[in-house]
């Protein structure tokens, strides 16, 4: 536990076998109090074996589904598992979890908290098209979730536990539903989102696919999923769990299943 709170780690891992273990040592480390999950996401090498040996719980798909698939899933454990927190980091070794502590703290005016890569901190740089689209998507979001946006496809994010129970029924699994739509949906249900400055590391696995032909897609997609976002229809009944009153972190308290 981490201040009294559980916290899970949740790492979505495509064929991540050669980085994980240093990763997930590095969490250990850095939070000793709080736990990982790792969703394989129809991994073809050793990722969910390596995980296991390196002492995280392992979820595998049967298939790849991409980020929002193995984030549905790592949301439902979350919530089965009655965890107070969930925090989304990349297994490629980008994210840095020094900076949950932050993230945490931010928790306690808000019910998701996004680790912004172009607000202050580090040296991290996006240019042309996709650079385009995501200061498209921060000026457009920023207006929906009425606060100051800089980072909106950011995949290290933490959120409590009413957005743990929405996400475990609802998550979209398309292109980019694990960033634009899971947080238009969130704000136009009233879950409040905010985010706090984060640098980005150079990935220590993978390599990153960038061409100005795939930006240019980039760009033309993420226009599509916000406006895919906008017009689909929310289930009624979740909007309830943001509508429930807002508890400070510190009075988190487990609820029993009914």
């Amino acid at each position: 536990m981490i201040d009294g709170l559980r916290v899970l780690l949740i790492l979505p891992a495509w064929n991540e076998s050669e980085g994980l273990p240093s990763i997930l040592k590095e969490i250990r480390t850095e939070l000793p109090g709080a736990d990982t999950l790792v969703v394989d996401d129809g991994s073809t090498d050793a990722t969910s074996r390596v995980a296991a040996e390196a002492g995280s719980p392992v979820v595998r798909l049967p298939y790849n589904l991409g980020v929002g698939g193995a984030m549905r899933l790592g949301y439902r454990y979350a919530y089965e598992h009655g965890y107070d927190v969930a925090i989304q980091c990349d297994s490629d070794g980008q994210h840095d979890p020094a900076y949950v502590p932050a993230l945490l703290a931010k928790l306690k005016e808000a019910d998701l908290v996004i680790g912004a890569r172009f607000a202050g901190e580090g040296e991290y740089k996006a240019r042309g098209p996709r650079r385009w689209a995501m200061s498209l998507l921060s000026v457009v979001l920023s207006r929906i979730t009425k606060t100051r946006l800089t980072d909106t496809t950011s995949g290290f994010k933490a959120c409590n536990r009413q957005l743990i129970e929405f996400f475990a029924q609802w998550y979209p699994v398309e292109y980019l539903g694990d960033t634009i739509e899971s947080m238009v949906g969130a704000a136009r249900c009233g879950f409040v989102v905010r985010q706090v400055p984060v640098a980005m590391r150079e990935r220590t696995t993978g390599t990153p696919s960038a061409s100005p032909v795939k930006a240019t897609i980039y760009l033309a997609r993420s226009g599509l999923v916000l406006l895919l976002a906008l017009i689909r229809r929310m289930p009624p009944h979740l909007k309830e769990l943001a509508g429930a009153e807002r508890r400070p972190v510190e009075q988190w308290q487990l609820a029993p299943k009914g």
